[in-house]
């Protein structure tokens, strides 16, 4: 008889699987533990285990072997690491990481059951040495040490001998970094603040409706020679103000100015993995959702990678220019999965913690990188939210958008909210609240579905998304405005900020700030390069003219407008829809296709500034959405129109009408009677009277959005 599989459960009690229960004989079974033998106690027999009880506790230092007639089977310890019997002996709130003071620096780092730790310290961030090593000291699982003296300009990492195994990890708490990644560098992070950095603030937003997002790219959005950046690719070349294209038009800083938005929210800053982009040579790209040190911003964007303060300082001055410039500032992170499976911090410090398995041991992969980080793990949750709270507070950020936030739980999302709360000033936080088949039970999973447990965080909405302009899972797929027939139904509920509007408009959400409204963003493809592909028969010009509609869409409806960095001029990929690791001639924005499109981003210009100029379309709540907002029924097919009445939200106008008209001829419909301002149409975004109508019907082109008010 053999046994198939053994499960620590808890301190003293084992399930086994074996072959065959009726052979079983517990005379011919061993427990080791380490090289001690542990008595069994007590032992139970059900339809499909045996459930063993040691008489003295198992040493989580030393493995766990059964012998059956001399055969040997090594227990697992991932069941006793979820328990709660384990989290409530060993979590700790003690903060983690290294602390450094001129005259000494403490290290703390946590690994129950680890048989020794060493602190390694090096004198440079990557080449071979001998290192000083110093011996830390366990405190129930909370290894420590302080080291006398200035250790200013050092690298170190810790050795660590878990079961046997010999492992050298870079501190997950490490704030900064050497070249590549491999080390942590130990400075004086007052040394990494510009000056006034917090004293330049970011404009205050009223309610998360207010933002206007913008999806930023690091390296893509200066990285063309188009852009007149001189430090292309780097963060301070996003600082740089006063940038021009060959056309004379504005670029980087100052085109997202002029454009009008109110949040950059800049793809992943955290430092990735060095397999991914090489510091040394970065000519390999990668958008970066391959997390190493999440605590530490990547030196590839920085003019000097050897120096981990550089990189520190400079993001700290990007930050502080787009504040100074009216910018708040958004940072992606991807806290649901880390880029390599065993080559990573979390795994080496704590094997089989920080990760989700299912019953037979094998990793959880919903993120599709072979690993989802157990976000309800406590020790877990505490990183996350500590490194959320870090990241907010040391760069004083003014929001966190989470990459594939249904992977993780809405406990976790939950205390980061109430962390970031306690801050007492605007924080957005908003994700990807997809649905994602993670080993973790549904009502816990941090997606649209459960959205009504954390109803204070915002989720992309996908229903928007492919509802204007047709499936991201397929190319040919159309949408509204590309002539799909029966969309106004979904495309009204995202109209309402997708909240339970009535029985007819049905959405997910408490509120419309749970709604993150967008049709395109760096996933798949571009909405230029989308309409391409879906519309390869139509013209240059009815295309644009689904460009402008698919965003006026957008910036029209109740929730959180989302815009992918370029999309106001037309931004292609040539065709290329996951461009994580194309090269830069197809991520980089060409700033070329400004002046090429100058009428497109004018109209995107003239509609945020619609948006930021007229309060009825950013209600707070879901009370002023059903009191404002009212449909128009009985239009004809392929048309929505609406309107926001009664002064919405402390509006200058009384009475808005909104009309989408998604046809490509001109249609007439019926609408209340007043003397209307039109303010916009299909050629003209903005908030001034292009002219007056006093009437009860109205014609409106073909594929236009029409804006009237009185």
């Amino acid at each position: 008889m053999f046994i198939l599989q053994a499960n620590i459960i808890n301190f003293n009690s084992i399930k086994i699987k074996v072959i065959s229960l009726p052979d079983f004989a517990i005379e011919k079974l061993t427990v080791l533990n380490g090289t001690n033998s542990l008595p069994v106690k007590n032992y139970s027999i059900t339809e499909d285990s045996i459930l063993l009880e040691t008489e003295r506790n198992i040493n989580i230092k030393n493995p766990c072997t059964l012998l059956y007639d001399g055969n040997p089977s090594i227990c697992s310890y991932l069941q006793l690491y979820k328990s709660q019997e384990f989290n409530n002996k060993y979590f700790t709130n003690e903060a983690l990481g290294c602390f450094y003071y001129k005259n000494y620096t403490t290290f703390k780092v946590w690994s129950p059951p680890a048989s020794s730790i060493t602190l390694l310290l090096y004198s440079t961030g990557d080449d071979l040495e001998a290192p000083r090593a110093i011996e830390m000291n366990d405190n129930n699982g909370l290894w420590d040490v302080s080291v006398q003296g200035d250790l200013k300009g050092f690298y170190y990492t810790y050795k660590i001998v878990i079961l046997n195994e010999k492992y050298e990890a870079v501190d997950p708490y490490a704030k900064a970094v050497g070249i590549n990644g491999l080390r942590a560098a130990i400075i004086d992070m007052d040394e990494t603040t510009p000056v006034d950095f917090y004293n330049t603030p970011a404009p205050k937003i009223k309610n998360y409706t207010d933002a206007i997002l913008y999806e930023v790219s690091i390296r893509d959005i200066t990285g063309s020679k188009t852009s007149g950046v001189k430090n292309k690719g780097k963060y301070l070349g996003l600082a740089e103000e006063n940038t021009f294209s060959p056309d004379g038009l504005s670029t980087g800083l100052n085109h997202i100015k002029e454009l009008g938005i109110t949040h950059v929210q800049l793809m992943p800053i955290f430092d990735f993995s060095y397999m991914s982009v090489d510091e040394k040579n970065p000519e390999k790209y990668n958008w970066g959702y391959d997390p190493q040190n999440l605590n530490a911003p990547e030196g590839s964007y920085s003019t000097n990678p050897y120096n981990p303060t550089c990189r520190i300082y400079e993001l700290k001055e990007l930050i502080k220019t787009l504040h100074k410039n009216g910018l708040c500032v958004v940072m992606d992170m991807v806290y649901n999965h880390v880029y390599h499976n065993t080559e990573n911090s979390f795994e080496k410090i704590f094997p089989g913690y920080y990760f989700r398995y299912d019953n037979s041991g094998k990793r959880s992969d919903g993120s599709g990188c072979g690993n989802d980080i157990a976000s309800e793990q406590p020790m877990a949750a505490k990183f996350i939210v500590d490194s959320a709270l870090y990241w907010v507070n040391e760069y004083n950020l003014d929001g966190l958008r989470f990459d594939l936030m249904g992977l993780l739980d809405v406990n976790s999302m939950n205390k980061i909210r109430e962390a970031l709360n306690s801050l007492r000033r605007p924080l957005m936080l908003y994700g990807e609240g997809w649905y994602m088949n993670t080993e973790l039970s549904e009502d816990l999973k941090a997606n649209m579905f459960n959205s009504y447990k954390f109803p204070s965080i915002g989720h992309f909405n996908d229903s928007i998304r492919d509802g204007v302009k047709g499936s991201v899972f397929s190319k040919e797929d159309k949408g509204f405005i590309s002539g799909k027939q029966g969309q106004e139904q979904t495309i009204k509920k995202c109209i309402t900020g997708f909240i339970n509007y009535s029985e007819k408009y049905k959405g997910l959400f408490i509120t419309p700030s749970q709604s993150v409204n967008y049709v395109s963003a760096h996933d798949n493809n571009t909405l230029w390069d989308k309409l391409q592909c879906s519309n390869p028969q139509d013209n240059f010009e009815d295309k644009k003219s689904m460009h402008k509609l698919a965003n006026a869409v957008v910036l029209m409806s109740q929730g959180i407008p989302f815009l992918h960095s370029g999309v106001e001029f037309c931004r292609t990929k040539n065709g290329i829809e996951n461009s994580y690791n194309s090269p830069d001639e197809i991520n980089n924005i060409n700033w070329l296709r400004k002046a090429e499109f100058y009428d497109v981003f004018n109209y995107y210009k003239g509609l945020i500034n619609i948006r930021k100029q007229h309060p009825a379309f950013r209600l707070p709540n879901t009370e002023g959405v059903k009191a404002h907002l009212s449909f128009i029924e009985n239009v004809p097919n392929n048309v929505i129109a609406f309107t926001l009445s009664g002064y919405a939200n402390n509006d200058s106008w009384d009475n808005i009408l909104v009309i989408f008209n998604a046809n490509k001829n001109n249609v007439k419909l019926n609408i209340p009677f007043a003397k209307w301002n039109v303010t916009s149409d299909k050629y003209i975004a903005g908030t001034e009277t292009l002219r007056i109508l006093e009437t009860d019907s109205v014609e409106v082109e073909g594929l236009s959005f029409n804006l009237f008010h009185n």
